[in-house]
């Protein structure tokens, strides 16, 4: 059993921050466009705008940072504080993965857990 770790911080309702978010970051910052981050990671551009704007309205100041208009003079990019909530996310995330991985517990869930389901009953 491989555990997979899924991080989420909630700001009421909304997804604040997650792995795709995380994602999604690291490819602004790469690519220095949402539509170029988008593409890059195979989501559209309009679920790319929509996580983005989360992410602007939940923490307390925008994680990225837009310019309107093409090439040279429009683009995005993280902010200060989207380094540092990118930063220690990952950081966080590492952490949680590792003692997931080593930790007593997982050889516990190990032992109880099936290699596979077992066949679901046929629907009356």
């Amino acid at each position: 059993m491989e555990p997979r770790i899924k991080l989420q911080f909630y700001c009421g309702e909304e997804i604040a921050m997650g792995p795709g978010k995380a994602d999604l970051l690291e490819a602004i910052d790469r690519a220095g466009s949402i539509s170029a981050a988008a593409r890059s990671i195979g989501m559209s551009y309009r679920r790319a705008w929509m996580l983005v704007d989360t992410m602007n309205r939940c923490w307390r100041e925008p994680l990225v940072a837009t310019r309107p208009g093409r090439a040279r003079e429009g683009g995005a990019a993280l902010t200060a504080l989207g380094r540092t909530v990118l930063t220690e996310y990952r950081a966080l995330q590492a952490r949680l993965v590792d003692c997931a991985a080593t930790g007593p517990e997982r050889l516990e869930l190990g032992r109880l857990l099936l290699d596979r389901p077992k066949t679901a009953p046929a629907a009356p």
